[in-house]
C-alpha cells in the first residue's frame, strides 16, 4: 500500500452554485466503474437517509441529498473534523447510456446508480460468412 492510498481527503464544498437552502453543500466522493453492459456509480452521502433526488434531463445527471441538521442544532462542538451539509453533483451523460433503464438505490449513505449502456454501443460478436 502506498502512502497516497492512505491519505485523507477533505470534503469539497461547492462554490460555484447558488443554493436555495441554508447551510453548506458538498460534492460527494464518487467511484465509477465500467463493465461491458453498464457504468456503475457510487456516491458517498453520509447522513442522507431518504431526502435524495436523482434527475436526468438534457444529458445532465444530477444527484442531490439533504441531511437533517436537527441532531446538530443544539451542539456547540469544541473541535470538529466532520462538517454536516447537503450533497450535490452533476455529470454529463452521453447518448450511449440507455436513460430509460437507469436505476438507483441508497444503502447506508451510499447512493448506487446503474447506468446501462444502449444496445447499439455494447460489444458484440460479428459472424463471419465463409464462401
Amino acid at each position: 500500500m502506498t502512502p497516497q492510498e492512505l491519505s485523507v481527503r477533505d470534503k469539497q464544498e461547492t462554490a460555484r452554485e447558488e443554493h436555495t437552502r441554508a447551510g453548506r453543500t458538498y460534492l460527494p466522493d464518487v467511484d465509477i466503474y465500467e463493465t461491458t453492459d453498464a457504468l456503475w456509480l457510487w456516491a458517498d452521502m453520509p447522513g442522507v437517509e431518504s431526502a435524495i433526488d436523482v434527475h436526468l434531463a438534457d444529458g445532465m445527471l444530477s444527484i442531490s441529498g439533504r441531511v437533517s441538521v436537527k441532531e446538530y442544532a443544539e451542539l456547540a462542538p469544541v473541535y470538529t473534523e466532520y462538517n454536516v451539509g447537503n450533497y450535490v453533483r452533476r455529470f454529463t451523460v452521453s447518448d450511449a447510456i440507455d436513460s430509460d433503464q437507469i436505476t438507483a438505490k441508497l444503502n447506508n449513505g451510499v447512493l448506487e446508480l446503474k447506468l446501462p449502456k444502449a444496445e447499439r454501443v455494447k460489444p458484440r460478436r460479428i459472424a463471419v460468412a465463409t464462401a
